[in-house]
């Protein structure tokens, strides 16, 4: 336990550092050698990669099925229903952020719109692992199945046998997604940005991974023309703020269903009571012993921060400085605390809001800023599936009431077409007496 008042800020600032990020120059060589290859080598490069990382020799990169909901049938009912459950949520949710066009007469003949369309084609990239990931593919999914995007590409390692897991194809499905792609890893991100014979290039890349693909990413989108991303991935993490009522079994529960996600992963709790700290850590041991991954989470839990604070404004600005990915807060009246809380990717209120409703069904999305990008990156949402647009239409009138605002400003920057744009316009006899 720190206590936060006896740091200088230097401390201060240590504390509340992340585990290092990857960021080696081999690591960096390694991704764009791959880019490279299936740049050059197309397919080819995605089936030998494909052998090569995941013992797996493909036929053909995409996925042929004309029934991707006859899956179901595959999956244990209870599954189904959860997935079902959670992607009525996340719908629902991202459906209320759709936006309004906005039209504005700014002055008298001076029309100025704001127009929203959704991206074109949108690559949705799936991580592989231990488990397949069905909330992944719901939350990028049916977000942009909400946003409209026509073309909606995903791309997921395949497992062992060389298929796909039931519940992503599911989920897939209900997404209406159709067009789905057995590659992981660097060179899936590099074949959404540079298209090979099979996967025709997206306009913009989603999904989180492993440090590979989080450098493929970054490398793809310097690429003149290439593809956005949706935001800068480390290491996922929670800071819990809690006063004396709260509950340390819950507390507990939080910060290792945190650190279960990786040994990088980082949990942190900011309390302005000595005695909850100390209940919590006792209660993070007792239900360390209990867990599957246990080994992961004792890892992770070596980066665990408790940090003493001498009262809940000192909490608050605790946790918008670190600016977390996920923030619990239980506090007594916790819903007062938010206008406090000015950086964080996500805020759960309250003791019956655990990190894992936002993870999987509460209808939010999962996809967050993190390790510090909180501070200037939102939450993935409805917008970041969609672009906006101006539109103005000025009439003969409209432009006469500006012309002068335009030409002197023209004037102003030594840029005489501008000038002239305006003034052939408005005295056409101009045009004239020039030629």
């Amino acid at each position: 336990m720190q206590i936060w008042a006896q740091l200088n800020p230097t401390e201060q600032t240590k504390l509340l550092s992340r585990p290092a990020l990857v960021d080696s120059q081999a690591l960096s060589d390694t991704v764009a050698d791959i880019i490279e290859q299936v740049n050059q080598q197309g397919d080819k490069a995605l089936l030998a990669f494909t052998e090569r990382f995941d013992g797996v020799k493909l036929k053909s990169l995409r996925f042929e099925d004309s029934s991707l909901s006859s899956f179901a049938g595959q999956i244990k009912p209870e599954v189904k229903w959860a997935i079902d459950q959670a992607y009525a949520n996340i719908k629902a949710f991202h459906q209320a952020q759709y936006p309004e066009d906005v039209v504005v007469e700014t002055t008298p003949g001076v029309v100025c719109e704001l127009k929203h369309a959704p991206l074109a084609s949108v690559g949705l990239y799936i991580p592989g692992g231990t488990a397949p990931l069905p909330s992944t593919v719901l939350m990028l999914g049916a977000t942009a199945q909400v946003a409209g995007c026509a073309r909606k590409v995903l791309c997921t390692p395949p497992n062992k046998d060389g298929e796909i897991a039931a519940e992503i194809l599911y989920a897939a499905s209900l997404c209406d997604i159709d067009e789905i792609y057995l590659v992981g890893g660097a060179q899936a991100i590099a074949a959404l940005a540079l298209g090979t014979e099979s996967i025709i290039k997206v306009d913009k890349i989603f999904g989180p991974g492993n440090s590979y693909v989080t450098e493929a990413k970054q490398q793809v989108s310097r690429i003149p023309a290439g593809p956005a991303i949706d935001m800068p991935a480390g290491p996922s993490e929670v800071l819990v703020i809690a006063d004396e009522h709260a509950n340390a079994v819950f507390v507990a529960a939080d910060l290792l269903s945190q650190a279960e996600h990786g040994t990088d992963s980082q949990a942190v709790l900011v309390s302005n009571s000595s005695d909850l700290i100390e209940e919590v850590k006792q209660q993070v041991n007792l239900q360390l012993a209990t867990l599957s991954r246990q080994a992961i989470a004792e890892q992770a839990v070596k980066h665990s921060r408790y940090i003493l604070t001498g009262s809940l404004q000192q909490a608050f600005e605790v946790s918008n400085a670190y600016a977390p990915e996920h923030l619990i807060v239980q506090i007594e009246n916790a819903r007062d605390s938010l206008d406090k809380l000015t950086n964080a990717g996500s805020i759960f209120v309250g003791q019956w809001s655990p990190e894992s409703a936002g993870d999987y069904a509460s209808g939010t999305n999962h996809v967050l800023p993190t390790y510090g990008y909180a501070r200037n990156y939102s939450s993935l949402g409805l917008a970041d599936f969609m672009r906006r647009y101006t539109v103005q239409e000025l009439s003969y009138q409209g432009l006469k009431n500006i012309g002068n605002a335009i030409m002197d400003l023209a004037d102003a920057e030594g840029l005489d077409a501008h000038r002239q744009a305006v003034a052939l316009r408005l005295n056409p006899e101009q045009l004239s007496q020039n030629s």
